[in-house]
């Protein structure tokens, strides 16, 4: 069957869009010039890391780029590591990774391409598990495949690195997951390998063992790690800065909106698909002191909805976040509380209406001055209410609860 793949140069120009590093860009070059004559596409691998159920936009900027190499007509392999999740990669980590249950990896793994589909064409995405070919290994295979890495290239990666100098206890298996990675590559004749910047080392493992098991090696082609809302860290809901692919349409609004002024731009870039004349126009209006950033943000936050929900629950959106911030209002659908007492703590109240998943929680919430009854502060973590029905429990920006006490 005859594909209509786009010119070498369209090719790339989507390809380079947000990406850190093509190594070697020379040899993509190469393989795309090969595809364009044979009429035959690539295979761009992507390792699913199961041990994370819940998606959010910083993992949505590599999953955006393969869903970017299937619109050029390329096959989009998905490799859902349930095997490697025994090992369990270590990366920016300081300390070995408890391994998945079997049960807990196809779960997540469930979880995770169901929301990667909002992002991926389902019915030309090939999914594979890769204990398909690495169960099968022998310890006679493993001890092969180990012979052709040393440890001295091990240590080159940089997590290992500040372990082995500061004496953080490393583990032999840990070595073994680049090479079972890269194994992976092996098995699906990978033409490109997407991943992070952290990952890195890992992809660059891959071609060295493809060379050695006779194959063409892969090119590997990184992603930036998108900041968090709080401008700080990396993306993670570890350090709750995150935008979740499943939130609903009000929290992808209100946490958009809370995003640094400096990173409109990369979000733009990274997690929307908007023309490259549009992200330009984006970077023109930035750049002039006349405009508001915030229009920018308001415009972003509502393509972010759009992207995952509708237009319809975007612009639904924006109007309840205008309510409650800019118009001082309430939402029109605040849950209720239901109790049956006559005294509540603030704090067991928060808790209570599932705000904080423990007294400590709400304690620092209570501390950080997030939380009010009827629009007063509440300050004192000690605090006692008679609760009545129809008091409004304001928790952060956007968590509310209307309380109906039948004692």
């Amino acid at each position: 069957m005859s594909i209509h793949f786009p010119s070498l140069n369209e090719q790339m120009d989507v390809i380079k869009r947000g990406s850190v590093d093509i190594i070697p860009e020379e040899e993509l070059v190469k393989k795309i010039e090969k595809s364009l004559n044979e009429n035959k596409p690539l295979n761009i691998k992507l390792g699913c890391d199961p041990t994370r159920p819940d998606l959010h936009l910083g993992h949505s900027v590599v999953l955006r780029k393969l869903a970017q190499f299937q619109q050029l007509g390329h096959q989009a392999i998905l490799i859902i590591g349930d095997f490697t999740a025994m090992i369990g990669d270590p990366s920016g980590r300081n300390s070995t990774r408890p391994p998945l249950t079997d049960e807990e990896t196809k779960k997540n793994a469930e979880s995770y391409f169901s929301q990667a589909s909002k992002i991926l064409d389902k019915e030309k995405t090939n999914i594979v598990y890769n204990s398909e070919w690495l169960s099968k290994m022998q310890f006679v295979d493993v001890i092969k495949l180990a012979s052709k890495y040393t440890v001295a290239r091990m240590l080159e990666r940089d997590d290992f690195t500040k372990r082995y100098k500061g004496g953080v206890p490393i583990s032999v298996h840990e070595f073994l997951y680049p090479l079972a990675q890269a194994m992976d590559s092996v098995a699906i004749n990978s033409d490109v390998e997407l991943g992070g910047t952290d990952q890195t080392f890992n992809l660059l493992v891959g071609r060295d063992i493809q060379r050695e098991y006779g194959k063409e090696p892969q090119v590997i082609l990184t992603m930036p790690l998108l900041v968090g809302t709080d401008g700080v860290e990396k993306m993670s809901k570890s350090y709750d800065n995150y935008i979740g692919i499943d939130d609903s349409p009000k929290d992808i609004y209100g946490r958009t909106l809370s995003i640094p002024d400096d990173l409109i731009y990369n979000y733009y870039e990274l997690a929307t698909d908007i023309s490259k004349e549009s992200l330009q126009e984006v970077k023109t209006q930035l750049e002039n002191p006349d405009n508001n950033p915030r229009d920018l943000k308001r415009s972003l936050a509502r393509k972010l909805v759009g992207m995952y929900h509708s237009t319809e629950a975007a612009n639904t959106a924006e109007q309840e976040f205008d309510k409650i911030f800019i118009n001082k209002g309430l939402p029109d659908d605040i849950p209720e509380l239901k109790l049956n007492i006559s005294k509540i703590s603030i704090i067991d109240l928060i808790v209570q209406a599932k705000f904080a998943p423990s007294r400590g929680e709400a304690k620092r919430l209570v501390l950080q001055g997030g939380v009010s009854i009827d629009g007063d502060k509440i300050s004192d973590f000690n605090y006692e209410l008679e609760p009545s029905d129809g008091q409004i429990l304001k928790v952060g920006k956007r968590k509310f609860a209307k309380i109906f006490n039948h004692n």
